[in-house]
């Protein structure tokens, strides 16, 4: 049995959201209705209508989205600051509502930009990818609204190539100290004071340096937004890591190589639900698709659009149906509350991971899906496992559950969002070695360059 060192893992922080700002109930792009009482003289009712008011008002949000977007960097975003109860508006600069992202993933805008042309905002983030950066750059609605929210003292943010792409060429980083994606420093030095920090914030802006810095990103935009307790109650229960930029880890017991024999590439599945947290499926395809791995995600749905937890609609390749007929070398689940528990109540979905453990090629989940998929289904017998921290108390087994990564044989395991990206690192380590592994966390900027 071998051991992997593993640095100490961050304890989550859990705590209770007020119902009124939910993010898992808020209806995109509609505010939440107001009580709508009498008018009455009374100065004491007058105060309660506007406490009310305030109450029902929560922060605007745009994200506008394009072809080449990278949709890890978008859908992070989008999903920390809705749980920190922002109104997030995702729009397409593009003719249509759905867009074709970086890595083959297709994101369903709210709306399209030209609808919400004369909308006010409390931030505005751009994401990067490229050729989605240069999208952005050209979509004259996006450059006036940006423009305006500066001029108005508003909140602006991009990151990876947008900092320099965008808002530089915009003339809006003028005086400012700004980051973004490494191969772009230069061309933002001459635009801004460029830094190397991981998330920079000088005034109303914030930028940022590529997709492994991205939660980080958030998190200071939910901050900038909302104050620092906000911030720290929507990172605890994320479970992120405090050594940003430092070489991820994973715990491995009872090794054995991972190998593909399907083709060329390792052959994945990675099922999507409605419900699926949009994070840890989206960075997951994301980077395993740099790593040249062939990953089919499919719905367990009756359609191939799921709308996943935090309310980003994402389009599967194929339904399961289709996607079962093939053989693959890992399956792999995100988690999500109600993901996890469409995916234990599927017999197509159980049936394949039950053969798969069964020829002992590998599977994995992480976040809800170890305890309320594999456990339940006798997926995890005879393994350690982890999974998200309030559910950990549903694992026969405990003795390992305080790693963030967890490889027992052919089972990996890993907790939430925040240890989605050192999760998807160990499947790349395990199938090509760890040295693309940490190759590929540089150039995510996920570890330092």
């Amino acid at each position: 049995m071998a051991w992997r060192h593993v640095a100490a893992p961050h304890h989550s922080l859990f705590f209770a959201f007020k119902p009124r700002l939910s993010p898992a109930t808020v209806t995109l792009g509609i505010a939440s209705p107001l009580l709508k009482k009498k008018k009455k003289t009374s100065t004491r009712l007058s105060f309660s209508v506007s406490a009310s008011s305030m109450a029902s008002s929560p922060k605007k949000v745009l994200v506008p989205v394009a072809n080449g977007t990278e949709p890890l960097e978008a859908v992070v975003t989008i999903d920390v600051l809705r749980r920190a109860g922002a109104e997030v508006i995702v729009a397409s600069v593009e003719e249509q509502l759905c867009v074709d992202a970086c890595h083959g993933v297709k994101i369903v805008a709210d709306a399209l930009i030209s609808d919400r042309a004369d909308a006010a905002f409390d931030l505005v983030s751009l994401p990067g990818g490229m050729p989605g950066a240069s999208s952005l750059r050209d979509c004259k609605i996006l450059e006036n609204l940006v423009k305006k929210q500066a001029a108005d003292g508003r909140l602006y943010a991009a990151i990876c190539a947008s900092p320099a792409v965008a808002l530089g060429s915009w003339g809006l980083l003028k005086g400012l100290k700004a980051t973004c994606y490494p191969s772009f420093m230069e061309q933002l030095s001459s635009l801004a004071t460029a830094v190397e920090s991981r998330v920079q914030v000088d005034g109303k802006t914030v930028t940022s340096r590529g997709p492994g810095t991205t939660m980080e990103y958030a998190v200071t935009l939910v901050e900038q937004l909302f104050g620092k307790e906000k911030a720290e109650e929507v990172a605890g229960p994320l479970v992120m890591r405090s050594n940003h930029g430092d070489e991820y880890h994973m715990l491995e017991l009872n090794p054995m190589d991972w190998t593909f024999d399907k083709g060329p590439q390792p052959q994945i599945l990675v099922p999507i639900a409605n419900g699926s947290e949009e994070m840890e499926a989206v960075i997951i395809i994301d980077v395993l698709r740099r790593s040249k791995a062939n990953v089919v995600v499919a719905s367990v749905e009756d359609k191939v659009e799921i709308e996943a937890s935090r309310k980003v609609k994402l389009v599967a390749d194929m339904l399961l149906d289709e996607a079962s007929k093939l053989s693959y070398d890992l399956i792999v689940l995100p988690g999500g509350l109600g993901g996890a528990q469409a995916f234990a109540k599927c017999d197509k979905l159980v049936n394949l991971l039950k053969k798969q453990k069964e020829s002992n090629r590998p599977y994995g989940a992480i976040c809800a899906s170890p305890a309320l998929v594999l456990e339940p289904h006798g997926l995890l017998k005879g393994k350690k496992a982890t999974a998200f921290p309030a559910m950990c108390n549903k694992l026969s087994d405990v003795s390992a559950v305080e790693n963030r990564v967890v490889v027992d044989g052919n089972l990996i395991t890993s907790r939430g969002p925040g240890t989605t990206m050192e999760f998807a690192l160990a499947i790349v380590e395990k199938f090509f070695g760890r040295k693309k592994a940490l190759d590929l966390a540089k150039a995510l900027v996920f570890t330092h360059p």
